[in-house]
């Protein structure tokens, strides 16, 4: 079968070569894909890739083996799936804790654009409590993860500011109800919780905006810029701040993937593909996702989508 694999050159990050057809562990099935979505993070993965790294967390497709140990789905079912690595191939083998099934309503390019940036929007949610009521706010908010977490908090009665770089990112946030600046200096404070993902010198503005005993909560590092805290500078600021770091990780994702699944069927979540292309396309859309060309998710199909 074909598989995309590093190549460590920057330019052209994957390339195509043929391998066996992964054997899947009992609690296993094995999914023919149809569509993956890669990830922000996973590009700079890409740039020093460690020995065996097999790219692809975020697919589609449909059960061609289901698990031997009788869990999960049975073949032919149409699943989303979020696998550890590998899902930039032509099957992938995939913990049955780790798949939803499909409804004939969701194709599998928006399915493709749930499984990372919605899982990390559900459990950076419930890490921040009920937003109802609250007033949040959200840098580095023009990708998957913002584009979600927009969504979901203001539908849930949260006044949320989210920071995105341009005008244009932060058109279909404004759309979603959110109120949008284009650096963290103005995002008008105090917050009850600020969502902070790109680290730097924005960190500790942004917690500056925070109110006395409120919540930050660290989830990303998208300048690729450590962050530096001066001790007195923060004594003119919000007293008892909370900084709560947060990684979205923690298998099962099943339960949660069913979640964005019956969100979407129930048209309270809506993916924003930025760019839907032949997974041939792999290695020049992976380039310009890393360089924030893409606005919202990018998802490659490898001939089969429905």
């Amino acid at each position: 079968m074909q598989r995309l694999i590093p190549t460590g050159d920057a330019a052209h990050p994957v390339a195509f070569a043929e391998v066996p057809q992964p054997v899947p562990e009992p609690d296993e099935a094995l999914i023919k894909v149809e569509a993956f979505a890669p990830n922000r993070g996973e590009t700079f993965l890409l740039e020093h890739p460690r020995p065996g790294l097999l790219p692809g967390k975020d697919i589609t497709g449909l059960v061609v083996q289901e698990a031997a140990d009788g869990s999960g789905p049975g073949i032919g079912t149409r699943v989303v799936g979020h696998p550890a690595q590998g899902g930039w191939a032509e099957y992938a083998a995939v913990p049955t804790h780790s798949l939803a099934a499909l409804p004939d309503s969701i194709d599998s390019v928006r399915a493709a654009a749930l499984p990372l940036a919605g899982i990390t929007a559900l459990r950076l949610l419930r890490t921040a409590g009920s937003p109802a009521g609250k007033r949040v706010l959200l840098t580095g908010a023009s990708g998957g993860v913002g584009h979600y977490v927009t969504e979901l908090a203001v539908a849930a009665g949260a006044e949320l500011t989210a920071v995105t770089a341009t005008p244009m990112r932060g058109e279909r946030l404004a759309e979603l109800g959110a109120e949008v600046v284009h650096e963290v200096a103005a995002a008008p404070g105090p917050f009850d919780v600020v969502l902070e993902s790109t680290g730097g010198p924005d960190l500790p503005i942004a917690l500056s905006k925070a109110r006395p005993g409120g919540l930050l909560v660290w989830f990303g590092q998208a300048s690729r810029t450590p962050a530096t805290l001066d001790f007195f500078q923060l004594l003119g600021g919000p007293e008892r701040v909370t900084i709560q770091h947060f990684h979205y990780a923690g298998a099962p994702y099943g339960p949660d993937l069913a979640t964005l699944v019956r969100l979407v069927e129930q048209e309270r979540l809506h993916p924003e593909i930025g760019r839907i292309a032949h997974w041939t396309e792999t290695a020049d859309t992976l380039v310009d996702l890393r360089e924030r060309r893409i606005r919202g998710k990018a998802v490659l199909t490898t001939g089969g989508t429905r």
